[in-house]
């Protein structure tokens, strides 16, 4: 069976495998088959790349493991690395494919001393999870319109100021009541659990929080402390964990009924319903608007589907040699109306010089001339020029012309006509 192994696979080549392939395969069994743990180690080697992101070795007597520190993660450590620091990782396996290496991606990096606190962190939460304590089944559900919160806190910490601010920008109409107590050191968690059991005794509240903001594992310490604990989870009334930031994790929010990544988000988690139901409230004195753009709304959402529809009906391919052909035709349609233009108005052209040619306006335009000078010799010849020029005809009774003195008799009466006008006179 082992030669048949080692053999040369040339009657099934399927069976051979590229280095991409095989290093694929590899990476898929690593970081399928092997989870994400804690490595406790020395830094060496240690690299911070102008993208942020921090290379390092952890190694020990025996062995080296290597690492990298994305960006993303590096800006949330609080710990300091330097080569020969003594630290406990915490992340998951992982192979870089171009190397043929695996490496350690680190979400978590403690000083070692840190990290004896992180496993007792881990003893207690185990214990108390075989208890049963984390039972998602023993969890009360949030009201989702408290009337009165009661927040267990500093009263002089941040994280109370940033958790007023937000009820108040977000228009919460409900009583908040901060219960003041310590949130970091020495007896810190004897004074939080007297305050939970304040808010029950006192019987006004519909929520309790119990948060500070974040800060290394020796100062949310207080919140894993198990007294505390066991009263976050024996508490009659709903209970919202909100300590540290995203990345903090202590027992008390496995033991309450909601954890809230920081006091900010259990703000926005308790005024979650109270901002939505103004909004249906606004919604609804809009009227006949929102029926009017619902309808629009709809209608946008059926063309928008028929338009996906017709889309999918209609082969991409095919409709672009169709829009191809359509473009190719129109351009051929442009250049024949074009040219077919072009044809007329040469013709229109021709049309026009022959019809100037055959045009009587040039021989009007001489005839008048002509009859203007015409007209002109006329009123030159005309007896009316002859009188204007200081001349007078002489007409007998009669109106006859008398052109000569022979014909003009002594005491006749004759009219002279001036260019003005006539005057009779008598022939002496």
């Amino acid at each position: 069976m082992a030669k048949d192994a080692l053999s040369l696979p040339s009657d099934d080549p399927g069976r051979v495998e590229t280095v991409s392939e095989f290093t694929r395969r590899v990476k898929a069994l690593l970081e399928a088959g092997i989870r994400p743990g804690w490595v406790r180690g020395e830094v060496s080697n240690l690299r911070a790349q102008a993208s942020g992101h921090v290379y390092f070795s952890l190694k020990d007597a025996g062995a080296q493991l290597a690492c990298v520190l994305f960006r993303g993660d590096a800006m949330r450590q609080s710990t300091a690395l330097r080569d020969g620091l003594q630290v406990l990782a915490c992340g998951e396996i992982s192979v870089y494919e171009q190397r043929g290496q695996y490496q350690l991606i680190v979400r978590l990096v403690l000083e070692d001393g840190v990290g004896r606190l992180q496993q007792e962190f881990e003893r207690l939460k185990q214990r108390l999870a075989d208890e049963g304590l984390f039972d998602t089944a023993r969890k009360m559900t949030i009201p989702a319109m408290p009337a009165t919160v009661g927040f267990i806190t500093s009263p002089t910490g941040a994280a109370v100021q940033d958790f007023i601010r937000i009820l108040q920008r977000r228009g919460w109409r409900g009583r908040l009541v901060v219960l003041p107590a310590r949130v970091q050191g020495e007896g810190a968690a004897t004074e939080m659990s007297a305050m939970l059991q304040l808010a029950v005794a006192l019987g006004i509240f519909d929520l309790l929080v119990i948060g500070r903001g974040g800060g290394s594992l020796e100062d949310l310490w207080a919140f894993n402390e198990e007294p505390l604990v066991r009263a976050v989870a024996a508490c009659p009334l709903p209970v919202i964990s909100a300590v540290g930031h995203e990345i903090d994790f202590t027992l008390c929010d496995f033991a309450a009924d909601v954890r809230a990544e920081t006091p900010s988000a259990a703000a926005e988690l308790i005024s979650s319903n109270f901002v939505a139901c103004l909004e249906r409230a606004a919604r609804a004195a809009e009227g006949m608007d929102e029926a009017l753009e619902h309808t629009l709304g709809r209608a946008r959402e059926r063309l928008d589907h028929a338009r996906s529809r017709l889309r999918l009906l209609s082969p991409q391919a095919l409709v672009e040699q169709n829009h191809l052909r359509l473009d190719d035709v129109s351009n051929r349609a442009a250049a024949a109306v074009r040219a077919a233009v072009q044809v007329q108005r040469q013709g229109f052209t021709t049309l026009a010089g022959r019809y100037r040619a055959c045009s009587p306006e040039p021989r009007i335009i001489l005839e008048s001339h002509r009859l203007l000078a015409l007209w002109k010799r006329l009123q030159a010849a005309s007896p009316r020029s002859v009188l204007h020029r200081g001349f007078v005809i002489v007409r007998d009774e009669h109106g006859r012309p008398v052109p000569r003195r022979a014909a003009v008799k002594s005491g006749q009466r004759l009219a002279n006509e001036f260019a003005d006008g006539s005057v009779t006179v008598r022939a002496e």
